[in-house]
C-alpha cells in the first residue's frame, strides 16, 4: 500500500501574493466587511489546527506535493522560500515539513496552473462590476476543462512517484477531485474532510444557514481527527 495523507486546503489571501489586495476588495464588495473577516478567521484557525497535527508528524522521507507547485529541487525551493516571504500559512507549514526530512516532488504542469493564474487575475484587476462578471464568466466557461487537466496531472504525478510502502503528503484546494483517480493501492487520510470545507464555502458565497456555516467553521478550527478515504470503493 501507499499511504497518503490529504490536506484540502483553504487559500489564505497571501497565497494569491500580487493579487491579494485585489481579491480582499473584490470579497468584501461581494460578502460585506462583517463576513470577510469572520471568513479571515476561520482561515487562520484552519491554519493552526493543520499546523499543529503535523507538529508530532514523522515525515522523513515522505513526499509532499503542493497545490500548483511546478517544479522540485532549487526552483522548487524557491517558490516555497517566496510563499513563506508573503505570509502564506500553507506554505509556512512546508517549508517546516521540508526541514523535517520530506522531500519536495513537482506535482503540476506550469502551463494549466499559468492559465488559470491568469484568469483569476483578470478578475481580480477587473475596474466596474460588469468587467468582473463577465471575467468570471470566462473562468467559468474555462474552469472545468482547467481544473480537469490539473487534476489528470496531479494524480499521475503523485501515481508515478509514490512508491509502495512510502508516505505522501498532499496539500490541494478542495474543489479539486483527484482522490478517486487514483489506483486502489492507495490508502488516503483526509487530515480534514474536504465535503465539508466544499460546503463551508458554498455557504459563504450563498448568504444563508449561518447556524450551518458556523457549525463548519468550528470544525475547520477544531484539531484534527483524519477521516479515512477508501480509493477501492470511492467512498468517503
Amino acid at each position: 500500500m501507499r499511504n497518503l495523507y490529504y490536506v484540502p486546503i483553504i487559500h489564505s489571501s497571501a497565497d494569491m501574493a500580487s493579487l491579494e489586495a485585489a481579491l480582499e476588495k473584490t470579497a468584501m464588495a461581494e460578502l460585506g466587511s462583517e463576513i470577510w473577516l469572520r471568513h479571515q478567521q476561520v482561515v487562520t484557525g484552519f491554519w493552526k489546527s493543520i499546523r499543529h497535527f503535523f507538529d508530532s508528524f514523522d515525515v522523513r522521507g515522505s513526499r509532499l506535493y503542493q497545490d500548483a507547485m511546478i517544479a522540485d529541487g532549487d526552483t522548487g525551493m524557491k517558490i516555497v522560500t517566496e510563499g513563506v516571504r508573503e505570509g502564506s500559512p500553507n506554505y509556512e507549514i512546508v517549508s517546516t515539513l521540508l526541514e523535517k526530512g520530506a522531500v519536495l516532488t513537482r506535482t503540476e504542469d506550469v502551463y494549466w496552473v499559468k492559465r488559470e493564474y491568469n484568469l483569476i487575475a483578470a478578475i481580480a484587476s477587473a475596474k466596474s462590476p460588469l468587467a468582473r462578471r463577465i471575467a468570471a464568466l470566462r473562468y467559468k466557461l474555462a474552469g472545468n476543462t482547467l481544473l480537469n487537466e490539473r487534476d489528470r496531472i496531479i494524480a499521475g504525478r503523485i501515481n508515478e512517484t509514490l512508491r509502495d510502502g512510502e508516505k505522501g503528503i498532499l496539500f490541494l484546494g478542495a474543489y479539486h477531485d483527484i482522490l478517486s483517480k487514483l489506483p486502489p493501492d492507495f490508502e488516503i487520510n483526509q487530515v480534514k474532510e474536504v465535503g465539508k470545507i466544499r460546503e463551508f464555502n458554498r455557504i459563504l458565497f450563498k448568504a444563508k444557514d449561518k447556524e450551518r456555516w458556523n457549525e463548519l467553521a468550528e470544525y475547520l478550527m477544531s484539531p484534527v481527527q483524519v477521516q479515512k478515504y477508501t480509493a477501492a470503493t470511492k467512498t468517503l
